[in-house]
């Protein structure tokens, strides 16, 4: 009997360390504590974002960094950020706080592939070099592409509003504008806004 015990604990363990394990964040009040976690240049990052005015900014460091601001954003105790690390994917869930007065920042590796959503506010990505997908339902969105040979493909689109893409030579305002191109570069943009302006620059 000590003998299957035995073995059959060394087979679980084998198993559970067979299979890579989550790694999961929590910060459960952002206004007063930073959130800081480890996280690789070159990854896949997906961002899931409360309403509010949003910067996702590129750096030289390796980890990402959430802080908020705001005046009623800095007076709330429950904003929250959850991070779930997955080898070199990571999602980060940015939920609760005031419905009002929040400013969030995001900062991640420069070199991150992104996938952001936001239901609502003032969005800006910039400095990021790598693929982008991002949506937003309502207001505006600022996206720094730089250069625009860098891009194989580019699918932009307004339901209700305006798409101003100077480096993509358009410009346009109404319903259901979009803008479509392809090319020789390596990264893949694609950006939506439901009602709103959308400006790549």
């Amino acid at each position: 009997m000590r003998f299957r015990i035995a073995v059959m604990s060394v087979v679980l363990s084998w198993a559970v360390s067979s299979f890579p394990q989550n790694n999961v964040e929590v910060e459960n009040d952002l206004a007063h504590h930073a959130f800081y976690v480890d996280f690789a240049s070159r990854g896949q990052l997906d961002l899931r974002i409360r309403p509010g005015q949003i910067l996702i900014v590129g750096s030289d460091e390796n980890r990402v960094v959430v802080r908020v601001a705001g005046r009623q954003g800095l007076d709330s105790r429950d904003i929250q950020a959850r991070f779930e690390k997955h080898g070199n994917s990571g999602m980060l869930d940015i939920t609760g706080g005031p419905r009002n007065d929040v400013s969030i920042t995001v900062q991640v590796p420069k070199e991150s592939n992104l996938v952001v959503r936001v239901f609502a506010g003032d969005v800006e990505v910039r400095n990021i070099v790598g693929d982008k997908d991002v949506e937003l339902n309502f207001g505006a969105l600022k996206i720094g592409v730089g250069e625009a040979a860098g891009y194989s493909t580019v699918k932009a689109s307004v339901s209700s509003g305006e798409i101003d893409a100077k480096p993509f030579g358009e410009s346009h305002g109404g319903l259901f504008r979009s803008l479509e191109k392809s090319g020789n570069g390596k990264y893949r943009l694609r950006a939506y806004v439901g009602a709103g302006r959308l400006v790549l620059n």
